[in-house]
Parts: C-alpha cells; structure tokens; sequence
C-alpha cells in the first residue's frame, strides 16, 4: 500500500474523517471513511471500506485528546505498518488571512483561534484535533483548509455590509462558508460538462447548516453566509437572516446577556425553535404536528427567496444544484422549493426526484436541476495531496 493521508472534518459535536492513499499526482484513493459522533456524549466510532464494509463500529470512553489519540491508533493499525505522511482539516472560519490551504504551524493556529467568535460553533472543534495531532505526531505534516477560502475573491457591493467604512477596513465584511464542498460540486459540474460548469448556477447546500452560493465558471459570485456563518438561510440550530433590531430588544427588554443572545441564536433557533421538537428534518417532516409543517414551510419559503436573490446576481439561472444531507435526501424540501420557483422555469421531474435521481428537471425545464453528493473530505485530500508534492515534509512548526 502507498503512503496515505487522514483528513478530519471536525464539527461542534462529530468528526467525519476519511483515509487515503497517494495513488498519482493527480486524486487521492479512498480507503476508508468514518464518524466520531457524540463527541460531547459516549464517543460512537463508526468506519467503513470503499466498498461500504464496517470495519469498525464501537463505543467509546475517551473524551478530548483521548478521541484523537484512539482514532490516530486505529488508523496507523489500519495501515498495516504503511506510512501516514499527512493529515488535513477541515477549519471553517480563514478570516482576510487564510485564503488557501496552509501548512499549519503554531502560530498558524493561535491566529485561528482568535477568530473564534466569529465560529464559536466549529471554530473550537477544527483546532482541537490539530493541537491533539501536534502533541501526539509532532512531526506530522498538517494541512488546514478554510471553508471561507472559495468566496474570497468575493467583491462590492456582494461582500460589503452597509456599515462605516472603518468597520470594513478592520475586517467586517461577507467571508461566506461551505467553500469546501462548493469548491468539490464546482469540480464535479466540470467533470460532468465544461458547459455545465460555465452555467449560471446556484447551490444549494443543505444540511445541520445551510447555505447557497451563486457561482458561474466554478467561481463564488455571492452566498447567503456572512461575517459568520449564522447569516442567510434558516438552518437547524440556527436562525439565519434575522432582523438585527431583535437582538437590541432582547437585550434592552428581556435584559438578555451577549452568551444568551449567542446560545439562543446558534443552538435554540431554526427548524428546532419553530417547531419546538427537533431541529433534524427527517423528523419533522415525518411528524403530523402542525408546528412540524410551520417549520418546513418557513424553512421552504426562506430557501426559495434567497435561492431568488442569488439569481438576480447572476442575472438569471440556468443550473440548481441540491447538495448536504437535507438537500440530497429529502424528496419532499426539494419539491417544495422548486414548486416555489415555478417562474424561474424551475420545473421538477417529480419521479426523478422521487427516485433521487442525478437530474430532476422535467424536460420542459427552462433550468438544470440535479441532486449532486457533496465530499468535503475529497476536496481537503485533493488539496492536501497537492501541497505535500510541493513542500518537504520536514515536521511541524
């Protein structure tokens, strides 16, 4: 076996990872892929082959370092005495300085870390598993990845907010987020058609967390995420777009605290705080109770606008793309949306999309509309495996 590549995908209470080997110059080949779930509960390890075989599926005690240094074992025993050269990480908030993936050093990341606020969600869990890594494997070459890297070229009036000018100077601007899997759809429209790729496109990234990004010619020309990655579309957790004199009143009148502002906002709001029962929508949608179907409706209606917005950027649509867990599975959000956006020329193919076919548009659709499976991981691998051809891997900083 050749020399492989782990590459983590930490979240604020799961890690996705994926296991590599170093086949050529041009992709990495999937060994394994796995999830630590319930990282602030019983730690749940779950891997797989390339070929969908559990290899693993387990219970652990571990909490902290000691998830990272059972999962650095087990990989290093799945290699069976092959090298490990590399690991990549997935980090969701580069701010105006990291705009391309990085060999991290200490500094590298003490620097992310003061950018927690802005992420206080995932911030913290990408670093932990980089500090955890630099402890156990200091001379493990590290590569960080930024969601916010694929909408840096972004420009006025798309990444300015209507502030002072001396707040833009100082950093507050539209950064957006989700670049990783934008940048792997972006690769994958190109793969399929160059013609494709060049369309007017909007993605739909729907998931815990939700987004959309307009881009044309594989590049970011809007998003619905901000300054941080509360902004935009209604989520799971998460309020999205919010009128920002309900913050001063909330404070002003129910005498709220900053920390209860942000915990009501990140972790009470969206599909869960409408509903009032869950924030996941295979539930809802499974559920009679009427607050279940307000929730998805909201959640519809909030998709379908700013799906709206991005095209008045892009000066039409010619290709909708459904990516993310929600995006990908469920039949019934997409039916709705499109339904929604019937004088786009969206019109859906409702078998298809039933069937959850690669293309869903009917074929009177004045507009592309395909069901695209997101791999973040692939992208980082990609990245990663790019940078340690160019650099020597020569330990951490």
């Amino acid at each position: 076996m050749p020399d492989a590549i782990l590459i983590l995908n930490a979240g604020s209470s799961s890690m996705k990872f994926g296991l590599y080997e170093i086949r050529g110059p041009d992709e990495p080949g999937l060994l394994s892929r796995g999830m630590i779930a319930e990282i602030d509960g019983t730690p749940h390890f779950t891997a797989k082959n390339v070929a969908g075989t559990m290899l693993v599926d387990e219970h652990w005690q571990e909490r902290g370092k000691d998830i990272v240094t059972h999962l650095i074992g087990w990989v290093e025993k799945h290699l069976a005495g092959e090298a490990l050269v590399a690991a990549g990480h997935r980090i969701v908030h580069g701010g105006r300085d990291f705009i391309e993936p990085v060999r991290l050093t200490t500094n590298d990341v003490q620097a992310l870390d003061a950018l927690t606020p802005l992420a206080p969600l995932h911030q913290p869990g990408s670093l932990a598993p980089i500090r955890a890594l630099a402890a156990l494997r200091p001379n493990l070459t590290q590569i960080g990845c930024f969601d916010t890297a694929f909408h840096h070229d972004l420009k006025p009036p798309v990444s300015r907010f209507a502030l002072p000018r001396k707040y833009e100077m100082s950093g507050i601007r539209r950064y957006g987020f989700h670049g990783l899997s934008y940048e792997f759809i972006a690769h994958r429209l190109r793969k399929i058609s160059k013609d494709l790729a060049a369309r007017r496109t909007v993605v739909a990234h729907l998931g815990n967390g939700c987004s959309l990004c307009a881009m044309r010619d594989g590049k970011s020309v809007d998003t619905t995420m901000g300054f941080t990655a509360l902004d935009g579309l209604m989520m799971g957790t998460r309020c999205g777009a919010i009128d920002p004199g309900i913050l001063l009143y909330l404070q002003q009148t129910h005498a709220m605290s900053v920390n209860e502002i942000e915990h009501l906002l990140y972790n009470e709001s969206g599909l869960l705080g409408v509903s009032g029962l869950s924030s996941d929508m295979r539930t809802l949608l499974a559920r009679k109770d009427p607050h279940a179907a307000e929730a998805v409706e909201l959640f519809v209606f909030r998709l379908a606008r700013e799906i709206c917005a991005m095209a008045n950027t892009l000066g039409g649509i010619e290709c909708l793309v459904f990516t993310g867990g929600i995006g990908e599975h469920a039949q019934e959000v997409r039916a709705m949306t499109c339904d929604r956006l019937g004088w786009l020329g969206v019109e859906l193919d409702t078998q298809a999309n039933e069937a959850g076919n690669d293309c869903i548009g009917a074929k009177a659709s004045r507009v592309d509309i395909r069901i695209i499976p997101t791999d973040e991981e692939m992208t980082i691998a990609r990245h990663v495996l790019t940078m340690i051809e160019r650099e020597p891997n020569d330990g951490q900083d």
